[in-house]
């Protein structure tokens, strides 16, 4: 098998922490999401790819000699698109799909030990309408190389391509796991996998400057808290830039 990790997307939900970096980048618990996405693929993968549009250059910079790189120039394709793109990199093997941006603590054993000819998604149970029952896709998929060769070429996603039709067919096989998912495509997201991650401790970047109080909160590497000031519920980048979460958002 081989996986793909998806980080092209724009973040658009996540600004303005994706006008300073691309999604894929942003930091939990001091490690960038990209990073704790190969993490989780790699025990499972003979090569890995990772495809990028929005913040090519940092991504570019970063993953440089660590993977496989999928550079979607003119546009963005898509979660169907971008692996359609990687066809003849695939080369028929069967392919593992991780989101960038999903963040939780477990494996993909269970995904991948009853992996055999059918598209199988990574799920947790929410227990209220979903795409798929009560089920929410949790970031991960393993999909067999007769599905990928069924993807269109072309900018699409994957539950409009592919997985809303096998669901309705009955042939989409749903993997109950990870219970603790998060994906981190809001602010409130992103500040809550920080604080999942960390143990319910804020997390302090490395070279930040912290004079003040932090509570629950989250401060880039190289970010400042002043002496006097209270950071509760935030991400502080820098000096001056705070994107503040309502604690009910969690």
């Amino acid at each position: 098998m081989c996986a793909i990790v998806l980080a092209a997307g724009a973040g658009v939900r996540l600004r303005p922490l994706t006008d300073l970096r691309p999604k894929a980048l942003c930091p939990v618990n001091n490690v960038p999401l990209v990073d704790l996405a190969l993490a989780r693929v790699r025990p499972y993968a003979d090569a890995v790819a990772v495809n990028v549009h929005h913040g090519r250059a940092l991504l570019e910079s970063h993953l440089a000699g660590r993977v496989h790189l999928s550079l979607e120039r003119s546009e963005a394709l898509g979660t169907a698109g971008g692996i359609a793109n990687l066809r003849e990199w695939i080369d028929g093997r069967d392919v593992i799909v991780a989101n960038a941006d999903a963040w939780h603590t477990g494996t993909l054993d269970a995904l991948v030990a009853g992996a055999r000819d059918r598209v199988r998604l990574l799920v947790v149970d929410r227990a209220r309408p979903m795409d798929f029952g009560t089920f929410e896709y949790a970031g991960a998929a393993f999909m067999p190389w007769a599905a990928v060769a069924a993807l269109p070429a072309e900018p699409s996603g994957l539950y409009e391509a592919s997985w809303r039709r096998l669901w309705g067919d009955g042939r989409l096989d749903l993997v109950p796991g990870a219970p603790d998912y998060l994906d981190c495509g809001t602010p409130a997201r992103y500040l809550a996998a920080n604080l999942a991650a960390s143990g319910g401790a804020s997390v302090i970047g490395p070279g930040a400057v912290v004079e003040g109080e932090v509570l629950r909160s989250v401060v880039w590497p190289g970010g400042v808290v002043a002496p006097g000031e209270r950071l509760a519920d935030a991400i502080r980048v820098g000096a001056d830039l705070t994107v503040q979460v309502h604690p009910s958002d969690h």
